[in-house]
């Protein structure tokens, strides 16, 4: 599979800023134990797991020197989260480094005194994991995923603009995580303006996305936005397995799902925030206070488009649209 990059851009994080962290990494020759929890199985967060250690090395830390790790998945199962939360918690880490929103809820549940490193929340002021972006309060920081619910109502534009002549679409989204309710109303709000009828297809879990895509494909849908969420992101080749059966473009918000097969995403970069999420334990390691440190929000946004899924399903895109990509799969 040939990939062609439309354009280039320097990361905030790695190289460059590299060389003066790792020169003030710690000496002191303690180890610091780090917690890590994720929903996923360790094999689908491999990628961004590895970021984030990267990240870590980058800035001086080496697991086993300075530092050890503890590391919990969930293997897909969210309601598995609050039990491994405790588990770490009862380690008494000096920082625990979590996933998207329903991570983040599990760990804040079980302590509110070890700080907490986000790598891509959703709406954190709204979900109520912190009081304002510039003074998060509390023991949470971190990376926000995108600068606020409404950014999803881009995905269905982006979406009709692929697929001009679409009328019904549906979004997929996991009820549970919260501000996902928020997410959701921001694409059906898009979605009235641009003159679709949006169906609600609520996911909890992989199990339910075999019958999900069936009523779809009764109902008649012609394409899907994906919301995102570690549910449907540990499942995303079941997605995209189920999309391709049913011929179903869609436009996702992590490239993951692109490479699969997915037809477009736009969004933050998931493994550029875990590794931007090792300059917050760097910083909380030697001894700022994460309610002081203000949580980020991505500027840098990346549409990759997989032109040869596009032709696959008889789309043609628009050479305005495909003008944008940053990355075009061919």
């Amino acid at each position: 599979m040939k990939r062609m990059l439309r354009r280039q851009f320097l990361l905030a994080t790695g190289a460059l800023l590299a060389a003066p962290f790792a020169a003030n990494a710690q000496t002191s020759g303690k180890i610091y134990r780090i917690g890590y929890i994720q929903t996923a199985a360790p094999s689908e967060a491999a990628h961004v797991t590895k970021a984030f250690e990267e990240g870590l090395r980058e800035l001086g830390y080496v697991e086993g020197k300075n530092i050890v790790i503890e590391r919990r998945f969930a293997g897909g199962k969210v309601e598995r989260l609050p039990e491994l939360a405790a588990e770490l918690v009862r380690l008494k880490p000096d920082v625990i480094v979590t996933g998207s929103n329903p991570v983040i809820a599990a760990v804040r549940e079980a302590t509110a005194t070890i700080p907490l490193v986000m790598t891509g929340s959703r709406d954190p002021v709204g979900s109520g994991f912190i009081a304002s972006l510039a003074r998060p309060g509390g023991n949470i920081t971190g990376v926000a995923s995108d600068p606020s619910p409404e950014f999803f109502g881009k995905h269905v534009e982006l979406l009709k603009e692929m697929m001009p002549r679409a009328s019904r679409i549906a979004v997929l989204w996991n009820p549970a995580a919260p501000a996902a309710d928020t997410y959701r109303k921001a694409a059906e709000r898009a979605a009235s303006k641009l003159g679709l009828a949006m169906l609600s297809a609520p996911i909890h879990g992989r199990d339910e996305l075999d019958g999900t895509f069936a009523t779809m494909a009764r109902k008649r849908i012609e394409a899907i936005v994906v919301q995102g969420g570690p549910v449907l992101f540990t499942a995303r080749a079941q997605v995209i397995q189920l999309a391709t059966k049913h011929r179903l473009p869609g436009v996702f918000y992590a490239r993951e799902f692109v490479e699969l097969g997915g037809l477009a995403s736009y969004g933050s970069s998931v493994a550029d925030n875990f590794r931007r999420a090792a300059v917050y334990v760097d910083k909380i390691l030697k001894g700022a206070k994460p309610g002081e440190l203000p949580v980020e929000q991505p500027t840098r946004f990346e549409l990759v488009i997989n032109l040869k899924t596009a032709k696959s399903l008889g789309i043609t895109i628009a050479q305005a649209v495909l003008v944008r990509a940053d990355e075009v799969i061919e």
